[in-house]
C-alpha cells in the first residue's frame, strides 16, 4: 500500500516527523517498507508565464521568451522546448536555482542572454521522459513557489502489509491505525446521502446471496466525459501508483484507495434490460479491460447482463461495457463480495488487480453504501450528471459476534499487568465496542477487521497499540527438575552415538519418496498416497528407510564419495486393517571401503554383510541378537536375515539384490539394515553376578557336521544343556576344503569354563566338555575332528 503522507494528515495529523511516523506504524505491525521524497529537491523554481514568444536570431529551433516570474520586470529567457507558446504558464528556474544535476546562471544562449531556464517534468525530476514544457494550466498563480504549488514536499509511504490487515489497504484505514497508535485526533468525513434528481432505475438480480451479500447502484444520467479530473485527484492516484484515465475511472480508483471499497462504472447504454450477480457458466467468455480474453470457469462470480457477462465480479471489468469518451450515462456498483469466491481467480486467469488484492482479503462491508455515495458526490461535482435514487440488494452479511477478552488472560500472555482501566482505554483507541463483566470485556470488533475472530487476536491489538518496545523482556522463569530416566530404556540418542563412534553419519529424509522406490524395496502396491504431494516425485509415505539411504547414496556416489556409512531414524508408514498405522525405524547403510584409506600394513577390502552385522549387535549389546535366514523383497535371496532379539521380530539386515544394484547403477555392493526402534529402545536392567577369582579353562572343539546344519541351531542346543561350570560358547573357526569329507562343514567352538568358589579340576572340566560333546553326537550326528 502505497500513499502520500500529506493525504494521510488530511485524515490525521500527529506530532511526529515522517521518519518518526514511519517507525511508530512499523513497531504497531505496520511495516513501512519504504519512505521516499514525492520530489528531488530543487530550489528557486516559480510559476511564470510566458508572456511573448520570438525565434532567435542565430538558431532555427530556438526560442526567445519574455517570461513573467511575478518579479518587476518580465525575464528573457531562451527556451529550445517545441510546445512553449505565449499565454502558457509553465516552471522557471530563476538564476541561482539548483536543479538536479544542474545549477542555473545567468548566460548568453547563441549571442542571447537568458535569465533562466523553462523547465520539463524531466528536468524537474518529476517524470523520467517529457516531450516539452510542463503546462501547469492557467489556474497556476504566477510568481507561486512550485513545490508549495504543486505540493511537492510531500513524502510518500509504502506498507508491506500481512494479508491479514486488509482494513489498511486505504488512506482512511491507515488514518485510523495513526490515530490509535499516536492518540490523536480523526478526522473521518462523513459522506450524506446524494439526493436523486431522476427516477431512473436498473434492476438488480443477485442469484447468489452468499456469495454477494450486499450489491449497491445507482444510474447516473447526462454525465460529460470531456471533463478535466482535478489536479488534486490526480495528484494523489500518481503519488499512489496509479495512472489517470478519465475522470470517471478516476474518481472510482480515488475512492478505492481513500476507503478501500472498490467500484466499478459500466455505461449504462451497454446494459440489457437489469444487471444480474451470478456464476459463470462454465466456457463462458469475456473481453476484460486489458485485452485478454478470458474463458471463465463455473465457480467464477460475474457481473451479467441479458446477453451475458459484463465483468468478472470484484476482479476487473468487461470491455464491452467500459466507459468511453462517449459515455453521456453510467452505472455505478458499489458491493460486497465474500472473499473465498474472489481469491485465487485473477490469478488463475494469470493477473491480479487492486481490486481483486482487497476483496480477496476483505472489505469493509459497512462502508460500501458510503463509497458510492462518496463517488456519486465526486462524478456530478467533475462531470456534471443527474443521480438516481440508490438500488441496494441485501442478504446476510458475516457476524460479528462480540468476542471475549479476559483481563487475567491478557496480563499472563502480554507479561504486562494491565488493569481493567487501561484496556479500556487500548480499546477505545481502536474505536470498539465493549461490554464488561466481572472481568471479561465483551469486544465487538469493526465491519472492517475480518482479522479479529478469537481472544488472541484482541490480546494481540492490546499488545500492539500499548507498545511492543514497553513490554519488558524478562528470560522465562522455571523450576528445573531432574528428569529420572529409566533404566529399562535407552535413548535414541545414545544410539546415535554408537552408530556414530562406528563410523556412521546421520542423515534426515522426506517422508515423502518416489513410488518406485516403494515398489523396489519395500514390494509395497498400495502405499499411503499424498493427495497434494509438494512434487510429483514425492507422492506416496515411506513404508522403509532403505528408498530414502539409498537416494543418498547415489547422491554421495554422484559427487565422489567412495565410501559411505549412512543411518537414519524416522517414522515409516503403511496400511492397517484399521486405519493407516506408523512406526519408528532406525536404518543404516555401508558401501565401499570396510576402513578409510591409511598408511598401514591392513590390506583394504570391501564392507560385507558381517561388518554390517557387527554394528548392528554393537547396537543391541548388551542383549544379544539372533540372525536367521529370511528373505527381503529389497535383498539378495543369499545374504539377507531376519533379526530377532528376545524372540521377538527387531528388524532385516542384507546385501541389496543385484537387479537393484543394476538398476540405480551402484558400482559395489550396498548392505543395509533395518530396525525397529521400539526394540533397540528396550534396554537390560543389570543384575547382580559374582565374578569369580579363580582362573578360566578354555578348551576347543572341532567338530564336522553337515552343511544344511546351521551354526546357530548348534548354538542354541550347546548353551541349553552346558554345565553350570560352562560361562562362554563361541564359534571361532568355520573350515570346509582338503581333510573334510564333501558336504559337510567343519566348525571350532571355543568353550570357557569357570567356578565362582574354586579352581576347577581336570576330570570336572573333562566331564563338561563331555556332556557338550555328547549334544553334539545325539542332536546334530557331529563327529570330532582328528
Amino acid at each position: 500500500m502505497k500513499f502520500s503522507e500529506n493525504w494521510l494528515r488530511q485524515f490525521v495529523d500527529p506530532p511526529l516527523t515522517s521518519e518518526e511516523l514511519a517507525h511508530a506504524l512499523t513497531m504497531a505491525g505496520l511495516e513501512v517498507e519504504a519512505l521516499e521524497s514525492a520530489a528531488p529537491p530543487f530550489t528557486k523554481v516559480v510559476v511564470g508565464e510566458v508572456v511573448s514568444v520570438d525565434r532567435h536570431p542565430d538558431a532555427d529551433r530556438l526560442s526567445v521568451c519574455q517570461v513573467n516570474a511575478g518579479l518587476v520586470e518580465a525575464l528573457q529567457i531562451v527556451c529550445g522546448a517545441p510546445n512553449v507558446k505565449a499565454g502558457m504558464r509553465v516552471p522557471c528556474a530563476l538564476p541561482g536555482a539548483e536543479l538536479p544535476g544542474i545549477t542555473i546562471r545567468t548566460a548568453k544562449v547563441r549571442g542571447v542572454e537568458s535569465w533562466g531556464m523553462l523547465c520539463s517534468a524531466r528536468e524537474l525530476g518529476l517524470s523520467e521522459e517529457s516531450s516539452g514544457l510542463l503546462d501547469l494550466g492557467p489556474g497556476a498563480p504566477v510568481g507561486a513557489d512550485l513545490r508549495e504549488y504543486l505540493d511537492l514536499d510531500d513524502r510518500l509511504f509504502t506498507l508491506k502489509l500481512t494479508p491479514n490487515r486488509a482494513d489498511c489497504l486505504s488512506v482512511a484505514g491507515v488514518a485510523r491505525e495513526v490515530a490509535a497508535i499516536t492518540t490523536s485526533s480523526l478526522r473521518l468525513d462523513e459522506t450524506a446521502p446524494v439526493a436523486a434528481v431522476v427516477d431512473d432505475r436498473l434492476d438488480v438480480v443477485v442469484k447468489d446471496a452468499r456469495a454477494c451479500p450486499l450489491y449497491c447502484g445507482r444510474v447516473l444520467r447526462g454525465i460529460r466525459m470531456d471533463a478535466v479530473t482535478p489536479d488534486w485527484i490526480v495528484r494523489r492516484l500518481e503519488r499512489c501508483g496509479l495512472r489517470p484515465i478519465n475522470p470517471v475511472v478516476d474518481v472510482t480508483n480515488y475512492v478505492m484507495l481513500e476507503l478501500g471499497q472498490p467500484l466499478h462504472a459500466f455505461d449504462l447504454a451497454r446494459i440489457t434490460r437489469f444487471v444480474q450477480v451470478r456464476f459463470a457458466a462454465p466456457g463462458e467468455r469475456l473481453i476484460l479491460l486489458n485485452g485478454q480474453t478470458a474463458t471463465l470457469d463455473g465457480d467464477m462470480l460475474v457481473i451479467a447482463d441479458d446477453s451475458g457477462p459484463l465483468a468478472l465480479a470484484g476482479i476487473m471489468g468487461g470491455e464491452p461495457s467500459a466507459v468511453s469518451a462517449t459515455t453521456t450515462d453510467l452505472f455505478l456498483e458499489s458491493a460486497f463480495f465474500d472473499p473465498g469466491v474472489i481469491a485465487g481467480r485473477g490469478r488463475r486467469l494469470g493477473f491480479a488487480t487492486d481490486s481483486s488484492h482487497r476483496f480477496e482479503r476483505g472489505v469493509d462491508f459497512g462502508a460500501t453504501r458510503v463509497a458510492l455515495e462518496r463517488a456519486t458526490r465526486l462524478i456530478t461535482g467533475i462531470c456534471g450528471g443527474r443521480p438516481g435514487p440508490l438500488t441496494e440488494v441485501k442478504g446476510v452479511l458475516p457476524a460479528r459476534e462480540p468476542i471475549a477478552l479476559r483481563v487475567e488472560r491478557a496480563q499472563r500472555l502480554l507479561g504486562v499487568r494491565l488493569d481493567e482501566a487501561e484496556i479500556q482505554m487500548l480499546l477505545r483507541r481502536l474505536h470498539f465496542s465493549f461490554a464488561m463483566e466481572k472481568g471479561v470485556f465483551h469486544v465487538s470488533p469493526h465491519s472492517y477487521r475480518f482479522d479479529l475472530a478469537i481472544e488472541e487476536d484482541l490480546i494481540e491489538e492490546l499488545a500492539r497499540i500499548y507498545g511492543y518496545d514497553r513490554i519488558p523482556a524478562r528470560a522465562p522463569e522455571g523450576a528445573a527438575m531432574m528428569i529420572p530416566e529409566p533404566e529399562a530404556e535407552r535413548p535414541l540418542d545414545r544410539l546415535r552415538q554408537v552408530l556414530v563412534a562406528r563410523d556412521y553419519q546421520e542423515v534426515v529424509n522426506y517422508a515423502f519418496v518416489e513410488e518406485q522406490w516403494e515398489s523396489d524395496f519395500a514390494a509395497n502396491t498400495a502405499p499411503v498416497r499424498l493427495q497434494n504431494p509438494i512434487a510429483s516425485q514425492m507422492s506416496v509415505m515411506r513404508s522403509s528407510l532403505i528408498g530414502g539411504l539409498m537416494g543418498r547414496l547415489q547422491h554421495n556416489l554422484s559427487h565422489r564419495q567412495s565410501r559411505v556409512r549412512l543411518f537414519e531414524a524416522g517414522a515409516c508408514f503403511a496400511r492397517g486393517e484399521t486405519g493407516y498405522c506408523e512406526s519408528e525405524r532406525l536404518g543404516g547403510l555401508c558401501h565401499g571401503d570396510a576402513l578409510p584409506e591409511q598408511w598401514g600394513s591392513r590390506p583394504s577390502r570391501a564392507a560385507d554383510f558381517y561388518d554390517a552385522k557387527g554394528d548392528v549387535e554393537a547396537l543391541m549389546w548388551p542383549a544379544q541378537a539372533r540372525f536367521e535366514a529370511a528373505r527381503h523383497p529389497a535383498f539378495h535371496p543369499g545374504k539377507s536375515a531376519r533379526i530377532m532379539l528376545n524372540g521377538e521380530h527387531a528388524g532385516f539386515i542384507g546385501e541389496i539384490h543385484p537387479r537393484w544394484q543394476q538398476k540405480y547403477e551402484i558400482p559395489q555392493p550396498v548392505i543395509v539394515f533395518e530396525l525397529e526402534l521400539s526394540a533397540l529402545t528396550k534396554g537390560n536392567v543389570p543384575g547382580f553376578s559374582t565374578v569369580s577369582r579363580f582362573p578360566p579353562v578354555r578348551r576347543d572343539l572341532a567338530v564336522v557336521v553337515a552343511e544344511e546344519v546351521p551354526v546357530q541351531a548348534i548354538l542354541d542346543a550347546l548353551w541349553q544343556a552346558r554345565p553350570a561350570t560352562v560361562v562362554d560358547l563361541a564359534l571361532f573357526d568355520l573350515y570346509r576344503g582338503k581333510g573334510v569329507e564333501q558336504g559337510k562343514k567343519s566348525l571350532a567352538f571355543r568353550v570357557l569354563l569357570q567356578d565362582t568358589q574354586k579352581t576347577l579340576t581336570d576330570p570336572e572340566v573333562d566331564s563338561a566338555v563331555a556332556q557338550l560333546i555328547r549334544v553334539l553326537q545325539d542332536q546334530f550326528r557331529a563327529g570330532l575332528r582328528s
